[in-house]
């Protein structure tokens, strides 16, 4: 693990790099505030998603997830950001340009995934985990949508005392992918 101080647009944090915890992959944690006696630990568990946490793209609201717990950690004063390498839910970079490139002509982000001959939502969160532990995380407040992220946490034997919701408004364009998130993928959204 390698860590150092960074400051943000949302303030000072810690910054640790986690490499070797199940993958070649290098994952981060951005701790905010202080974690104390680890009890929970309002907690923000997210894949990378170049397309829309950097180039801000309008297919997802990942980006915008992110800044809103970025901006609920913050507020709290504590809380932890999980950055994982699992782009395209866990299919790389350039099959997730060849997914989007499947949704041009018509397929949904589930079925451009198995068409490429990848499951729907291959991310393993057993790195979150051990990432949590190391950090001296007993329990969360996870920030989430996903009940599979939830399952994939408490599975490994991190208690979760609370999920909460982080539903980003649909758009236009992003309407349809999140329709395709809580009917194919059982994320928990009440605005589409």
């Amino acid at each position: 693990m390698a860590s150092s101080k960074l400051p943000t647009h949302y303030g000072e944090c810690d910054i640790h790099v986690f490499k070797g915890l199940f993958s070649t992959k290098a994952h981060v944690a951005l701790v905010f505030g202080e974690i104390g006696n680890g009890d929970n630990v309002l907690t923000r568990v997210h894949s990378a998603c170049l397309t829309g946490d950097l180039f801000h793209s309008a297919r997802c609201d990942c980006g915008q997830q992110l800044q809103a717990a970025f901006e609920r950690i913050v507020e709290e004063g504590r809380g932890i950001v999980v950055y994982l390498d699992q782009e395209g839910r866990g299919i790389g970079l350039a099959n997730k340009i060849r997914a989007y490139a499947l949704q041009d002509h018509g397929d949904d982000t589930v079925e451009a995934n198995e068409r490429l001959g990848f499951p729907a939502d291959g991310r393993d969160y057993r790195v979150a985990f051990e990432m949590l532990r190391s950090l001296g995380v007993n329990s969360t407040r996870l920030l989430s949508n996903n009940p599979r992220k939830l399952a994939g946490l408490t599975g490994e034997g991190l208690s979760v005392s609370e999920r909460l919701p982080i539903e980003i408004e649909p758009t236009p364009s992003t309407a349809r992918y999140l329709k395709t998130k809580k009917d194919k993928l059982g994320h928990l959204l009440s605005s589409v």
